[in-house]
């Protein structure tokens, strides 16, 4: 305990003084330096035995603290109630409720990330072995030029879908980290829906889909980013529908910039929607080729611009809702 500076300070200054006022008052009178010098000797054994059981408390704070930051949780601060260690108590108990909190939540990341990542390595892999084989195959010499043709074209859809995973999952891992940088710009939200279902015309052609747009106001967003969200709507909508009309409808009013995609498609299962923008989910009508990536991303997308995205069934298919706001909410 003498080798706290605290206490060393202390007693360097406290003997010297009441060393002065006894020889004073032994000076004066021999009683009133024998009382004089007894109380003195009484005060500083006081402090220092109280010291001692202060120092002696914040030892096993320590070792409490200590316990605490490798795995306990079971430790109790209540027996700590003196003083300014009573204040230190109650913040040390705020601390390891964080600290269980935040253990909960990591060891929570941990498997998700463990489940993703089995997850994505058996997306991937379906489309690697369809490579393979088509590889394998195409390095037949009697194979006939109408079959060559087919696989290749096999070939090139797979690797054009193992580019938009590894796409999609990359923007997942920007938008998590926080390091995409939003342009917030005026955009006419006619050029929005154009610039979204643009690369998805060839495919409606094919399906026999008409888009039906009805657009008017703008928004302030990315343009790129929202058409990314946007799209990847549009495309869930023609995937889970045959012939018919995918309506969107805009426009702007004094609180937001609303946006609305609604199919053909027969509906979202009731089961399904409330999971329908979790990372990875795959619905009961899903494609074998969905990896349930793309509304997970757009709903991200919305959420960092300062907006929602939403789903609900409607008559004869499901609407989607994005919403950009123009304040906080």
């Amino acid at each position: 305990m003498l080798r706290n500076p605290e206490i060393r300070r202390m007693l360097a200054v406290s003997v010297p003084l009441c060393a002065v006022f006894t020889a004073v008052c032994f000076w004066l009178d021999l009683r009133a330096g024998m009382l004089t010098a007894a109380l003195s000797i009484l005060l500083i054994t006081l402090y220092l035995l109280s010291a001692r059981r202060r120092y002696r408390t914040m030892a096993h704070l320590a070792e409490d603290i200590n316990a605490v930051l490798h795995g306990r949780q079971d430790i109790s601060f209540a027996q700590y109630t003196e003083g300014e260690v009573s204040l230190l108590r109650s913040e040390l108990r705020k601390m390891t409720v964080r600290l269980t909190e935040q253990s909960a939540q990591l060891r929570q990341e941990k498997v998700q990330l463990a489940e993703s990542m089995a997850d994505i390595s058996h997306q991937m892999r379906t489309p690697l072995t369809a490579v393979n084989l088509l590889l394998a195959g195409l390095s037949d010499p009697d194979l006939t030029e109408e079959t060559r043709q087919n696989s290749l074209r096999t070939l090139r859809r797979q690797v054009q879908r193992m580019d938009w995973l590894v796409n999609s999952l990359l923007k997942l891992a920007k938008l998590d980290a926080g390091t995409v940088q939003f342009r917030r710009e005026r955009v006419a939200l006619s050029e929005l829906i154009a610039r979204a279902a643009e690369p998805l015309s060839i495919l409606m052609e094919v399906k026999g889909q008409q888009l039906s747009v009805q657009a008017s106001g703008s928004a302030d967003c990315d343009l790129a980013w929202t058409a990314e969200a946007l799209g990847n709507i549009l495309k869930n909508c023609t995937e889970h529908m045959r012939e018919g009309t995918i309506t969107v409808t805009a426009e702007e009013n004094a609180v937001a910039a609303c946006i609305r995609i609604r199919d053909e498609g027969g509906g979202i299962d009731p089961e399904d929607l409330p999971h329908l923008f979790e990372r990875y989910y795959k619905g009961r009508n899903a494609s074998q080729e969905s990896v349930g990536i793309g509304l997970a991303l757009s709903r991200s997308i919305a959420a960092a611009q300062n907006g929602t995205l939403t789903a609900a069934n409607v008559k004869g298919g499901a609407e989607f809702i994005l919403k950009l706001y123009k304040g906080t909410v």
